[in-house]
This record gives structure tokens, C-alpha cells and sequence, in this order.
């Protein structure tokens, strides 16, 4: 019997939800996508945490709402959806990004999964019957296998994930550097 166990809200653009089948993670999993090279994340070397303390400032805040309930349109300790988790981190370093998911993922450079670094954004889609971006995470840690990013999920709230669990790896669709 399959097991089902994320109830994920398209953050942003509606209250759809949508079940994903759990699947156990696979770290020799290879990063395969349209328009992108295949690129095995368990080999990809991870750069240096930039200089600027703004992607530290960034991520360490977000990490404080670990744990956090989800609630749609939220951007305080009371809730939040995956949107306003990255729009209120960025905020603390004065850079206003727009709201919803979707209008953040025409900001900055977009990158391949090996230049990926910490303070980047992650996008997905996660709604099969619409092709939108709807979910975005922001990257927090790198290991050889693993890229984890924060983000809010509707049944869980603010967590960590892995790229490399199944279900992330296969909506995902891009990254972008927005400082």
C-alpha cells in the first residue's frame, strides 16, 4: 500500500492541496530536468558560504521559524506559507522581494544545480494540473548528496527538506541567486 504523508498548499496562488507518496531518499540520486545538465549531487562539490553576511542574516533568521505552523498569506511566528517564510527572511536585510513564489522566480541569475549555494532560492511545482511555480525554499546547508532548503509545507509547516527526497527532486524546476 502506498503511504502518503506531505499535503502540500501551492504557496502563493492557491489553496489547492495535493498529496505525495513518501518515498525513502535516495542520496546517489541523479539531478535529471528539462534544460538542465545531469548532474550527480553526491559529487557535486559545494562552494564557500559567501562573504557577505547577508546570506548568513538571511538563513540563520528563517531557521527561527522552524517549527512554525503553516498559514496561508503568513509571515509572523503565528504562520506562514513557503512565500512569506523567504519574503519576511529577506526582508531583515532590507530586500524586498514580491510575495508570491512565482513572481520571485523571475528575480535574479537562475542557476544550474552545481553552482547552487546557500541563501539561493529553490522553485517547484507541485500543482500537475497547472504548470506554475508555486512553492519556493530557500537553501540553508550543502553535503556531498544533499542540498536542504526551508520552506513551509501545509501539513507540516516550516522544515528542512533534502533536494535529493523524491518528491522534491521531482518538482523541482529551478534555482535562482537573488543577491
Amino acid at each position: 500500500m502506498i503511504l502518503f504523508a506531505l499535503f502540500l498548499t501551492s504557496c502563493g496562488t492557491s489553496k489547492a492541496r495535493m498529496a505525495a507518496e513518501n518515498v525513502p531518499e535516495t542520496p546517489s540520486k541523479k539531478i535529471t530536468r528539462v534544460a538542465q545538465p545531469q548532474v550527480d549531487i553526491k559529487t557535486a562539490a559545494p562552494e564557500e558560504v559567501p562573504e557577505d553576511n547577508r546570506v548568513y542574516n538571511i538563513t540563520s533568521y528563517a531557521r527561527n521559524f522552524e517549527g512554525t505552523r503553516y498559514k496561508y498569506g503568513g509571515t509572523t511566528e503565528d504562520g506562514m506559507d513557503c512565500s512569506g517564510l523567504v519574503y519576511t527572511s529577506f526582508l531583515q536585510e532590507e530586500i524586498a522581494l514580491p510575495r508570491s513564489s512565482k513572481d520571485m522566480a523571475k528575480l535574479g541569475d537562475r542557476l544550474s544545480l552545481e553552482d547552487v549555494n546557500i541563501g539561493d532560492l529553490l522553485f517547484f511545482e507541485t500543482d500537475k494540473n497547472r504548470k506554475v511555480i508555486n512553492h519556493v525554499g530557500l537553501v540553508v546547508e550543502i553535503q556531498p548528496g544533499h542540498i536542504f532548503f526551508i520552506h513551509s509545507s501545509s501539513s507540516r509547516g516550516v522544515i528542512i527538506s533534502s533536494l535529493s527526497e523524491n518528491y522534491w527532486f521531482d518538482h523541482f524546476v529551478m534555482a535562482r541567486r537573488v543577491i
